[in-house]
C-alpha cells in the first residue's frame, strides 16, 4: 500500500499532458500490485495465492520500468525514483518470501 500511495504522490507533479500516459500507467501498475496481493490473500488455496502473487510481481516490474522511464523523461527526480525504487524492492522481498514459503509447502 505504501508503494501505491508514495507513487500517487509522486506522480502529481507529472506534466497536465501525462494525465492519461505514464502518470495513469504507473499509478495502476502500482495498484495493481496491492490487489493483486489482497485478492491472493482472500483465495482458498496456495495454488490460488501463488498465481495472484505471481501477476503482483508481474506488476512490480512494470512499475519499475516506468519509474525508469519517468526519471529519463525528467518527470521524476533521480531521488523520487530511488525511492519508489527501493519501496519495489522492499515490495519484492516480501513477495518473494510468500512465494518462497508457500513452494516449499
Amino acid at each position: 500500500m505504501l508503494l501505491a500511495r508514495e507513487t500517487y504522490h509522486y506522480t502529481e507533479r507529472f506534466p497536465s499532458n501525462e494525465t492519461f500516459g505514464l502518470r495513469s500507467q504507473m499509478r495502476r501498475s502500482a495498484v495493481s500490485v496491492a490487489s493483486n496481493i489482497a485478492e491472493g490473500h482472500g483465495r482458498l488455496t496456495d495454488g490460488q495465492l501463488k498465481n495472484s502473487l505471481g501477476m503482483a510481481r508481474g506488476s512490480l516490474f512494470e512499475l519499475e520500468t516506468q519509474i525508469e522511464l519517468a526519471a529519463d523523461l525528467k518527470f521524476l527526480d533521480r531521488e523520487a525514483a530511488d525511492c519508489l525504487l527501493g519501496l519495489s524492492t522492499e515490495t519484492a522481498k516480501l513477495i518473494n518470501g510468500l512465494l518462497g514459503v508457500l513452494h516449499t509447502e
